[in-house]
């Protein structure tokens, strides 16, 4: 039987994540919070940015800007549309 969250993305209950996925306290607050539909979304999102902005996941910096994003678009509705 599937996890069921409430969705903060979404304002709903969903379909919780298999699985924590992001490292750290970030992670375990989106595991908890964010259904799979919503993730699905972020990571459609977030391969739109590194597209648009030419970002390398593995630049610090760039890094940086997508965690941010993320939290943005998860838990703010405030994300960057490129």
């Amino acid at each position: 039987m599937p996890r069921t969250v409430f969705c903060q993305y979404e304002q709903r209950d969903a379909e919780g994540l298999d699985f924590v996925p992001y490292p750290g306290e970030l992670g375990q607050r989106i595991f908890n919070n964010i259904g799979k539909q919503a993730w699905a979304a972020w990571l459609a999102h977030q391969t739109m940015l590194i597209n648009e902005n030419r970002l390398s996941p593995r630049t610090p910096e760039h890094r940086a800007f997508l965690e941010g994003e993320l939290v943005k678009f998860l838990f703010e509705k405030d994300a960057e549309k490129p």
